[in-house]
């Protein structure tokens, strides 16, 4: 990649989840393409977004809407912010545009109604699935399960780390560049296998939010912040 931003684009990206990282990483600067099912879909939550970032007094809000697969096209990396019901037939339909890209997994195979109990699935997680669909040609990188949409909405700063699991460390590393952009610490967690934690840990994290009324997080302890 250049040492301009990479353009990014965020797959399913019209809910609170693709919403709110797309805010952030807009303004933090990149260019950022809301992909869903239908442009349609897509130039509402894009418009949505350009109305609030105005609120906000942000002049510049570089963002734009379109289908998935124009979307995956037209990014350098992908994200991808689907409900697991709609992941692999999400990526069947964007895989050739994934070619030699990086694909963020939000993904976690929550499955209705209970989704505060973990139930992972047989392959071993959402990220595996997705790497297995897509081949060795796409870097798949697990993250930001473990991030409340809510506060992702926030204009302010985030105390909730990221681990980022990917079998490629160079696009872990690309990946944490962008958790860091969006006002977050990233941390390198290991291979794809390893996102069977954390997003098992989403509906864990679901339980204490039903439990105590709150949006948790996590936070790793022990690690220095220039390591």
């Amino acid at each position: 990649m250049s040492e301009a931003l990479p353009v990014v684009a965020i797959l399913g990206g019209t809910g609170e989840l693709g919403t709110g990282l797309a805010r952030r990483w807009v303004q933090a600067g990149y260019q950022v393409i809301i992909g869903s099912r239908t442009a349609d879909k897509a130039e509402m939550a894009a418009d949505s977004l350009r109305a609030t970032m105005d609120e906000r007094g942000i002049d510049s809000v570089n963002v734009s809407a379109m289908e998935n697969l124009e979307a995956a096209t037209a990014a350098d990396i992908c994200a991808m912010t689907v409900p697991f019901a709609h992941h692999s037939s999400t990526l069947e339909h964007v895989r050739s545009a994934l070619v030699g890209k990086i694909l963020i997994d939000v993904t976690v195979p929550l499955v209705p109604p209970k989704v505060a109990r973990v139930q992972l699935p047989a392959e071993g997680s959402a990220g595996q699935i997705a790497q297995q669909l897509l081949g060795d040609e796409v870097m798949v990188v697990s993250a930001f399960q473990n991030v409340a949409a809510h506060h992702l909405q926030e204009g302010h700063g985030l105390s909730c780390d990221v681990i980022v699991c990917g079998n490629k460390k160079v696009a872990r590393t690309e990946v944490i560049s962008l958790v860091e952009a969006a006002g977050m610490r990233g941390f390198h967690g290991g291979s794809i296998a390893n996102s069977a934690a954390t997003e098992a840990l989403t509906s864990v994290l679901i339980f204490i939010n039903k439990q105590y009324g709150c949006h948790a997080g996590i936070s790793i302890t022990g690690v220095d912040d220039e390591a």
